[in-house]
């Protein structure tokens, strides 16, 4: 059990003698209790935890839920006795929504401030709390809610009407959230919204569906008069709907419909069209954005911009779209790269290595990119700080880490992580290598590496980069001839090294391997009566995976950041996003429409970077392991459910 590793690095039981603490079994059936809502039969099991017991807050929190969840008395008793707790937190948050529902103003105003990190619905009754005591000292914070796409619980609804009756909020403000619900694809924000507005300067909510479901009809059908307000922002976003489907189309309705537009929303017409027309590749987009110009594009479609430039190959556009984004959009990781490389491009060298410089500093894509730009005597090198055995018990003595084990330990493990998580928040670099040396040692991997990562001056890269399953993974990639660092790259980025883990869309393993996808491999590995269950197995699940990239590789051109990409979001998708001529493989990577698949082949080619340096694999720059992209001249070779087979979790940008 993972307690008595813990208590034998404590020195407090010999592992030969050691036995699961008192009160477990009774802990356990607390918790199935609490879990099929059975209230006398947690009783029963809760009057056998001893209450010295490391997770009797965790019984007693179960009972207070069952109990009366409600009674505000016994939630200020739990929230006194155990206080900075995670528990407590999670009491607090709920109590919170218990006293802003029912307008207990003064009770939430003395509670609220000790809460860690309020969410929307929790800022929304402070807010209306402060302004019915008369303080409206955070009405700015208040009407910052408001500019969201997204939709806002209900508790902020009281809220927003109030700013609205104050003034706070006019109508110019309306319409920018209803189109920031639009852009955000929430037509039914956007409804909501609209019917705030005086009841003649509404759109008409059966126009806003038909240019939801056929944009070209509600152009072309001659109905909307753009002499009003309302129909003109029907008609701009039933431009934008057209140009996520076609940009020919759409760029012809622009163009009749452009004398009726006013110069904002003619731009604003133009700035959509080309972030559509980025997304897919066209060449186009670069004209298109030029039309838009700087003041009508917000920050997304800048960087959309950004990517079209670079990969037409104009440094100056790069430049310009970069220089025109937000500050906070500009401070990226990733703009402050590619700035660099454009003034590289231009000649600017000094500049360009002061940024470079800056970005070295840290341990990423970005900062491997950076350093080699720089060169090999700018470069310095990494220390790996090593854990002793006394820091470790120090640290497993920790009240919430010691729950966190507990709790991993009943097989809890969605709460282990966040009860372990809120223990190291706080926690020095020291204490991060000390707790990932922990997790290390149960193999709880994902932690280990997730808390290591945490780390801000001092760090240790063989936590960071765990090698488990080694020799299992070896003989894989050996066999399907593939980098032995890329096989553990990718499986890092998957899974953590947690073997059962399992995604929203059914992969399954370390190597995340979708069913249709294992039952294909099975099928060319010649395994008879193979069943999904087996990529539980870690040898098998390995296996596959290993086989799947080498399939996908060999089909793209040999490319390790093609199959990278092809192995998150399907080949065809990977095919499609390369161009006809050569690329540079970090353009084609910043230009994926994906942000999920962008990151994600990000992550893997540089956490390759650093398995090859664990293994001793001869010393390789990150830009030659990325390579150039081939140009886009053969067909992916056939593979089952080519543009999902092993796409998980993927979202749009």
């Amino acid at each position: 059990m993972l307690r008595i590793i813990v208590l034998f690095l404590l020195g407090a039981l010999a592992a030969a003698t050691a036995q699961a603490a008192p009160g477990d079994a009774a802990v356990e059936q607390a918790q199935k209790a609490y879990a099929a809502r059975r209230l006398p039969d947690l009783e029963r099991a809760a009057r056998a935890v001893p209450a010295d017991h490391v997770l009797a807050p965790y019984v007693e929190y179960w009972r207070l839920m069952l109990e009366s969840s409600t009674d505000d008395a016994r939630i200020a008793d739990f929230l006194a006795r155990y206080p900075g707790s995670r528990l407590a937190e999670v009491v607090r948050v709920d109590w919170l929504k218990s006293l802003g529902a029912r307008e207990a103003w003064p009770a939430y105003l003395a509670e609220y401030p000790r809460l860690a990190k309020p969410d929307a619905t929790l800022q929304c009754y402070a807010y209306r709390a402060e302004w019915a005591q008369g303080n409206r000292t955070h009405e700015r914070e208040a009407v910052s809610l408001w500019f969201t796409g997204r939709d806002m619980p209900s508790a902020c609804t009281p809220l927003f009407t109030q700013l609205i009756d104050a003034g706070l909020i006019g109508q110019e403000d309306l319409w920018r959230r209803f189109r920031l619900a639009l852009d955000a694809g929430n037509p039914n924000v956007a409804r909501a919204v609209a019917n705030m507005l005086p009841e003649a300067q509404r759109p008409a909510a059966a126009a806003l569906d038909q240019a939801s479901r056929d944009p070209a009809r509600v152009l072309n059908a001659g109905t909307l008069d753009l002499d009003r307000r309302s129909d003109r922002e029907v008609a701009l976003y039933a431009l934008d709907q057209l140009a996520r489907r076609d940009s020919a189309q759409a760029e012809q309705a622009l163009r009749k419909w452009a004398p009726q537009l006013n110069p904002v929303e003619l731009r604003t017409a133009w700035a959509r069209l080309a972030t559509w027309a980025a997304r897919r590749h066209e060449a186009v987009a670069l004209d298109w954005f030029q039309q838009a110009g700087d003041v009508a594009v917000n920050d997304f479609q800048r960087e959309w911009w950004a990517r079209a430039a670079l990969r037409a190959g104009d440094w100056k556009a790069v430049l310009r779209a970069i220089g025109s984004m937000g500050e906070a959009a500009r401070g990226q990781r990733v703009w402050r790269y590619w700035r660099a490389r454009a003034l590289q491009a231009s000649g600017k060298r000094v500049a360009a290595n002061a940024i470079f410089l800056a970005l070295s500093r840290e341990h990423d894509y970005y900062s491997q990119l950076a350093q080699e730009e720089l060169g090999p005597v700018m470069q310095a090198p990494a220390v790996d700080i090593k854990t002793g055995g006394h820091d470790v018990a120090v640290v497993a003595r920790e009240p919430g880490v010691a729950r966190a084990v507990a709790l991993y330990e009943l097989g809890l493990r969605g709460d282990a992580t966040q009860e372990w998580n809120w223990a190291i928040r706080d926690f020095s670099d020291a204490q991060l290598l000390a707790a990932a040396e922990l997790a290390r040692r149960m193999e709880w991997y994902d932690s280990a590496i997730n808390t290591a990562e945490r780390t801000r001056e001092l760090h240790n890269f063989e936590l960071r980069f765990l090698a488990p399953y080694r020799e299992l993974a070896r003989q894989a990639a050996r066999e399907n001839d593939i980098d032995e660092a890329w096989v553990y790259g990718l499986m890092r980025q998957e899974s953590r090294f947690v073997n059962v883990a399992r995604s929203s869309v059914g992969a399954a393993g370390l190597m995340q391997i979708m069913p249709a996808t294992a039952r294909w491999i099975a099928q060319r590995l010649g395994i008879k009566r193979f069943r999904v269950e087996e990529m539980r197995d870690p040898g098998r699940n390995i296996r596959f995976g290993a086989y799947y990239l080498k399939h996908v590789q060999a089909a793209l051109d040999g490319s390790p950041v093609l199959a990278t990409a092809a192995y998150n979001a399907g080949p065809g998708r990977a095919q499609r996003w390369r161009d006809t001529r050569p690329m540079e493989a970090a353009i084609y990577i910043e230009s994926i429409p994906f942000a999920e698949t962008r990151e994600y082949v990000k992550k893997v080619m540089s956490n390759a970077m650093y398995y090859a340096a664990r293994f001793g694999q001869p010393s390789m720059l990150l830009k030659e392991r990325l390579g150039v992209v081939p140009a886009r001249e053969t067909p992916v070779a056939p593979a089952p459910d080519s543009d999902t087979t092993q796409e998980v979790g993927r979202t749009d940008d």
